[in-house]
């Protein structure tokens, strides 16, 4: 059994109580929701989309093991359920439903849904909290990790976060994630091997202090590692340290400063290295870094080659939940496909399967329309020199998928080069410009049907 396989009971009770009453009910025709997310976090312009691959795996893998079943028919809450449905029903559960999503990658902007999916009823709803689970934590961890490569401004950024993550599973999916958002290798070993990242490490301040001297405990280290080196300097005296490195007659490949004020440290690290040849010697910060940080350095000129961040990545720790939801849009009845809309107020959902069309001019994108799908309107009617293109693609038909996995190097190129068209004023850190998402003509009306 893989691990997605053993998911089936990581979601809420309510998702199998409605399982098995829809079961019990004879609810079973095919029935469409989407997921997406109400509202960008404060200080994101823009959204982009991951934890694809998981989802997949995670709908292709779903089955009930006979310890799930035996767990279940002990619950309080659904001992009223029919046998058929413990003896019959879960031993042959598997996911049957289609899957249409955005590509892992592609900056995204509230409500166009970031997935789409239509089953039967009881397999459309069990989903529910893992897709949520597994899409929108990923999806805010490579958001972020744009955001803070743009900051960088083309200096290599390294995600350092698995002992701020949430768990070890976790922190490897925010690697995943943050080399999505633009990410160059994390210190992430199991990711790295997981999913062939690039992995970096440097030394800790407990090899320093286990040596009697500094000097001594950067010859040492040297000694193992060659021109591999790469230095922590700040464990006594930062300045003293690159003193010592610079007398030394050693050539590490990067020093790094963990603490204290990293513009006027590296200006003066790198006239020490400078002064005694060692310009090919990179500096490397770290220590409690963000974009807005990240973006002060740059913008001061700091002579920085590269960053390391560690919990604004594996944390999100400005968007830690990203609030996605995942609501039914249609069912059939009777045969026919029927649009619903929920009208609670402040959660207002859109009636129907949905189309993201997005607008470009001159390779820029502009604006994206939310249509229903089977429009036949102003979304794919354009004149030049403007282009429309839907962003929401079929992955998985009759819960089997439509393509292999797309390898992560593939799609963090596919996302620096989608953010590059998004215009520049939406993409800055400070008071972006809003991205302009309205409705399509056919899904306006729709919603004025319902009143």
């Amino acid at each position: 059994m893989n691990f997605m396989s053993s998911l089936a009971l990581s979601t809420d009770l309510y998702e199998l109580t409605m399982m098995a009453g829809y079961y019990t009910a004879g609810l079973d025709a095919p029935a469409t929701f989407e997921l997406y997310v109400r509202e960008l976090p404060p200080n994101r312009s823009f959204l982009v989309a991951a934890g694809l691959e998981q989802a997949l795996a995670y709908l292709e893998g779903l089955r009930f093991t006979d310890e799930h079943i035996a767990h279940l028919r002990g619950l309080p809450a659904l001992r009223g359920v029919r046998r058929e449905f413990f003896d019959e029903y879960l031993p042959r559960f598997r996911f049957s439903g289609d899957v249409w999503a955005v590509e892992e990658g592609i900056p995204v902007f509230p409500p166009a849904p970031l997935l789409r999916v239509t089953a039967p009823l009881p397999e459309a709803q069990l989903v529910e909290t893992a897709l949520l689970a597994l899409v929108a934590f990923q999806t805010s961890v490579a958001s972020r990790a744009a955001r803070i490569v743009e900051a960088a401004a083309g200096r290599e950024v390294v995600e350092f976060g698995a002992r701020r993550a949430h768990g070890i599973e976790a922190g490897v999916l925010a690697a995943r994630a943050a080399v999505i958002g633009g990410c160059d290798s994390t210190s992430n070993v199991e990711a790295g091997r997981r999913y062939g990242i690039p992995v970096s490490g440097t030394m800790a301040h407990s090899w320093v202090t286990a040596v009697p001297t500094e000097i001594a405990a950067f010859r040492q280290f040297a000694g193992i590692y060659g021109d591999r080196t790469v230095f922590l300097l700040d464990t006594y005296d930062t300045i003293a340290a690159a003193r010592w490195v610079a007398a030394s007659g050693l050539a590490p490949a990067a020093v790094r400063l963990d603490s204290g004020d990293v513009i006027a440290l590296s200006r003066e690290v790198r006239a020490i290295l400078d002064a005694t040849g060692l310009r090919a010697t990179k500096i490397f910060a770290s220590g409690d870094l963000d974009e807005w940080r990240i973006a002060a350095i740059v913008q001061a000129g700091a002579p920085v080659d590269g960053f390391g961040v560690g919990a604004a990545l594996s944390t999100s720790s400005d968007a830690p939940s990203l609030g996605a939801i995942y609501k039914l849009v249609e069912i059939e009845r009777g045969g026919v496909p029927v649009p619903v809309m929920k009208r609670s107020p402040g959660k207002q959902t859109y009636p129907g399967r949905k189309q993201v069309w997005r607008l470009f001019e001159h390779d820029t994108a502009v604006e994206d329309i939310l249509e229903v799908e089977d429009a036949q309107g102003e979304p794919v009617r354009v004149e030049p020199p403007y282009a429309v293109r839907p962003l929401l693609v079929p992955v998985m038909r009759g819960g089997r998928r439509e393509r292999p996995p797309v390898p992560l190097a593939d799609l963090r190129a596919r996302q620096l080069a989608a953010t590059a068209r998004l215009p520049a004023a939406v993409r800055r850190l400070a008071e972006p410009a809003r991205y302009r998402v309205r409705l399509g003509s056919a899904l306006q009306s729709a919603v004025e049907r319902f009143g």
